[in-house]
């Protein structure tokens, strides 16, 4: 990086903290602090809940995804815009009507105290994993720049997103969310331009688009049940939408951003702009990743695009056969980049026949190509067993620092930090707001506003500092993004579980529920960890609509097996 990309770089992000601390001094009370005093517009709610998801992990990983498996994880998005709807017209509703703080209070109300403090506990455990992971991720970037070590990056990018969080809660969160968001689209939009200007010139779009189809990255629907792929139109449309609903439904990191909208329609307004804007926008970011995976069809690419991968094995004694997989991957880009332009000039060209087969020239040069990282990987992994040799995340990263001009560097580094900061803020901002009105201010009432303001603050603080010590205990696992979906597929359908049987079901009470619930978390927790170490093969996102079927089958047979009492306090059921 040159001065003028820390100059880009620097003055983006000092800008926007500055600006949400000079924007929200002087929050004194918790209707202020928490629901950013309800006078948010739709389109900074739509902004904002759409910031709170976008976070690091969606450029770095999308961007990778795109580029090792194509178009298919769009899917994964399908049933998003049917869970928009759904909570328009049932949860915003509730929430507005009963003026709660948090999701969670609305329980108490319909069930009891236990199970309101059961949900919100779930919540905080699952979304301060998640939170580490957004910390964690932009720490990877500025790692692979500076080579400084990760765990004190943790703690620098944790401690900036602090300080404005916890000075200016919801309201700072959403003011600089806005900002947040120009600067990601501003961004991405420039980088997709350049890589498609940096294609030969005989490669047209259209071009990119055929030699990322002839590879299968630009298949978008799979409608097969097999259970071993974890992305079909299946699995968005069902699994998907249970995901969203509880996600966007139940999630306080989410249920706060709307909840700052001056009135139901502006938060149903800000809810289906972000369903209508959603799915484009992740389809974009994997198409970048395509068009990624298309320019080095042309250009050099290192064995791993991890550089502490290389580093290890290049300091150790399997460096010279490192060194010469890394030829063998020049010596095939050639006939890679060959099979590439003849298909571009004549598609009959990429063809040729075995055995009685058709198949293509670009598919063969790509499967070896394949074939020389996994060895690339076995001798990262014995090299040091500790390095990361899954390099999905890296991919984006080593494209901008090789390629990119300088100025424009700093800007998209800018756009991957401010995803970090918009996201991370939102959960720590949730998780110390779900922890002082449903567990402290519950449990110690008839403080004044100041006093819960500044208990609210000082959460905000401490689940930072979880966080933090979260993101230096990372590991990459499969894709970021993967991992923080997972994190939610474990407890998203049973905390959707418990919603839906207060929503609907006036028949099933407190006990019955609570109990369903600490049973239903055992039970996807063993699946998940079944399906991790290869017992069985499921799609993870299906845990969610498990879950959530489990939750309420279970509560009914618990409710139907005890004595029915007098009905009783049931507020806002349907």
């Amino acid at each position: 990086m040159e001065v003028l990309d820390w100059v880009v770089l620097a003055t983006t992000l000092i800008g926007i903290v500055l600006y949400g601390v000079y924007k929200t001094q002087g929050s004194k009370n918790v209707e202020d602090y928490i629901r950013g005093g309800n006078s948010s517009k739709w389109w900074t709610v739509g902004l904002s809940v759409m910031a709170t998801q976008a976070s690091a992990i969606t450029f770095l990983s999308t961007t990778g995804q795109g580029f090792y498996s194509g178009m298919g994880f769009v899917q994964f998005y399908f049933g998003l815009p049917i869970a928009m709807v759904i909570i328009c017209l049932v949860f915003i509703p509730i929430y507005h009507r009963l003026k709660v703080y948090t999701a969670y209070e609305y329980l108490e109300g319909r069930f009891d105290l236990k199970t309101r403090s059961l949900a919100a506990i779930l919540f905080l455990i699952q979304r301060s994993l998640a939170a580490g992971i957004t910390i964690y991720a932009p720490a990877i970037i500025l790692s692979a720049v500076l080579g400084w070590d990760l765990t004190t990056l943790n703690i620098v990018i944790g401690v900036i997103v602090i300080l404005y969080t916890v000075s200016g809660g919801t309201k700072a969160v959403s003011v600089t969310q806005k900002q947040q968001m120009a600067i990601i689209f501003i961004g991405m939009f420039i980088a997709f331009f350049l890589i498609l200007s940096y294609l030969p010139e005989e490669v047209t779009f259209t071009d990119a688009l055929s030699i990322a189809g002839a590879r299968e990255k630009m298949n978008l629907l799979d409608f097969s049940f097999d259970l071993s792929n974890r992305y079909t139109v299946w699995t968005g449309v069902l699994g998907g939408t249970f995901l969203m609903l509880s996600y966007f439904g139940t999630d306080q990191s989410q249920v706060q951003r709307y909840l700052s909208g001056k009135n139901v329609r502006e938060m149903r307004l800000g809810l289906i702009f972000n369903g209508l804007l959603k799915i484009p926008m992740q389809f974009f970011i994997l198409l970048v990743g395509i068009m990624v995976f298309v320019f080095y069809q042309f250009n050099s690419t290192p064995a791993n695009f991890n550089p502490v991968a290389t580093e290890a094995v290049y300091n150790s004694e399997y460096a010279e056969e490192y060194k010469e997989i890394e030829k063998k991957l020049a010596y095939n880009l050639r006939y890679r980049k060959s099979a590439a332009f003849n298909l571009v000039e004549d598609p009959a060209k990429d063809v040729y026949e075995k055995d009685g087969e058709t198949y293509s020239w670009l598919a063969k040069f790509d499967k070896e190509d394949k074939e020389l990282r996994d060895q690339a990987k076995i001798l990262i992994a014995k090299a040091n067993p500790d390095v990361e040799t899954n390099d999905k995340d890296y991919v984006f990263i080593h494209f901008i620092l090789n390629n990119l001009p300088n100025g424009l560097i700093g800007l998209l580094l800018a756009v991957i930090l401010s995803a970090a900061m918009s996201s991370t803020a939102s959960e720590l901002n949730a998780l110390g707001a779900t922890t002082s009105i449903d567990l402290y201010k519950r449990n110690n009432q008839g403080k004044d506003d100041t006093h819960y303001v500044k208990a609210t603050k000082g959460f905000t603080l401490l689940w930072g500092i979880l966080a933090i010590i979260v993101a230096c205990t990372a590991s990459l696992f499969e894709n970021l993004i993967e991992l923080v979906n997972i994190i939610g597929s474990i407890f998203y359908g049973n905390i959707l579980g418990i919603f839906l049987l207060a929503f609907f079901f006036k028949y099933v009470k407190g006990n019955a529920v609570f109990i369903s619930a600490l049973i239903t978390q055992v039970i996807i927790t063993t699946t998940y960890l079944c399906i991790h170490f290869g017992i069985i093969e499921f799609p993870y996102l299906w845990l969610n609509a498990i879950g959530s079927a489990l939750v309420i089958g279970i509560a009914f047979i618990l409710q139907a097996a005890t004595p029915q009492k007098p009905e009783h306090n049931v507020q806002g059921a349907l």
